[in-house]
């Protein structure tokens, strides 16, 4: 694998679960398929998206193995390994079966809100036992803690097999400092659909999407254009899309997506407490954008 290969879109994949609240293999079979149908280039699995805190550790290996199968080398595979505990993530990386996957994401550790030393050493631990490239991921509105630009760049700087980061800090001067100052082939990827194409704009490698769930196709046109450099065309297909993302999001995360997905009738909708379903205000909102804007 190089790491142009994990430019442009990655889905974020969801985890959909069976009424009774186990995961629903039928219907995640579907959703890869659906999403590599849609055009994008990569998977993510196992991260925030796919509600990884309430899956146990065994529910995760087996659903990484899963969807390592289900993939079948049609595209790459990023496995998500993180937690706010060094050792624990230590132990994912040697219990899960990372043999079909292609590099890891790992979330800055959450709740403890380490330093940025801490953070460093946090992901210098990772490197040096993971037997795949690592991405980083920031997200300090779920995590508490921001990781700086300079922390990025030096963690960047001193361990090559960290060879990206998924950067959803909504902080685009935090991100055009990582993009100046980035070692060659250092990826930086959004974290934020509505930020894909303005990150790109100034020479990003593209995003890791929620959206790209519900509506693959769609999005993909939008980054491809963005690709390609151009990035009128990218503004022009994402202004069908604007709307839709927004309400992925306005009951939080996963709980947009799946509302859409379920309305589709991709997958139901359930969530694991302490998620709860979409009200039906989403609903219509969704069953109205889609069929607005013909986004199935």
């Amino acid at each position: 694998m190089t790491q142009h290969e994990l430019a442009g879109v990655g889905a974020a994949l969801i985890t959909p679960f069976t009424r009774e609240g186990r995961v629903d293999y039928e219907a995640l079979a579907r959703m890869i398929d659906y999403v590599i149908e849609g055009g994008v280039d990569y998977i993510v699995a196992l991260g925030t998206t796919a509600e990884t805190p309430t899956l146990y550790m065994p529910e995760r290996a087996v659903i990484a193995m899963f969807i390592t199968n289900q993939i079948a080398g049609r595209v790459p595979l990023v496995m998500g390994c993180g937690g706010n505990s060094t050792s624990e993530v230590l132990d994912q990386l040697r219990e899960f079966d990372l043999r079909g996957a292609d590099a890891i994401l790992s979330v800055t550790p959450y709740y403890n809100k380490p330093s940025q030393e801490g953070l460093y050493q946090h992901f210098r631990t990772i490197s040096e036992h993971s037997p795949l490239p690592v991405i980083l991921y920031n997200i300090p509105g779920r995590s508490g803690v921001n990781m700086t630009a300079e922390t990025t760049l030096r963690i960047a700087r001193d361990f090559p097999n960290i060879i990206g980061i998924k950067e959803a800090s909504g902080k685009i001067d935090q991100m055009q400092r990582i993009l100046d100052q980035r070692p060659e082939g250092f990826l930086v990827l959004s974290g934020d659909d509505g930020m894909a194409i303005e990150l790109m704009r100034r020479g990003g490698d593209g995003v890791i999407s929620v959206a790209a769930n519900a509506f693959p196709g769609r999005f993909m046109s939008c980054i491809n254009h963005a690709k390609r450099g151009d990035f009128e065309a990218a503004d022009r297909e994402y202004e069908a899309l604007d709307e839709a993302v927004k309400a992925l999001f306005e009951e939080g995360n996963p709980v947009g997506v799946k509302c859409a997905l379920s309305v589709m009738g991709i997958i139901g909708d359930t969530m694991r407490l302490p998620l709860v379903p979409g009200t039906e205000h989403l609903r219509e909102r969704f069953k109205s954008l889609i069929a607005r804007y013909d986004l199935r």
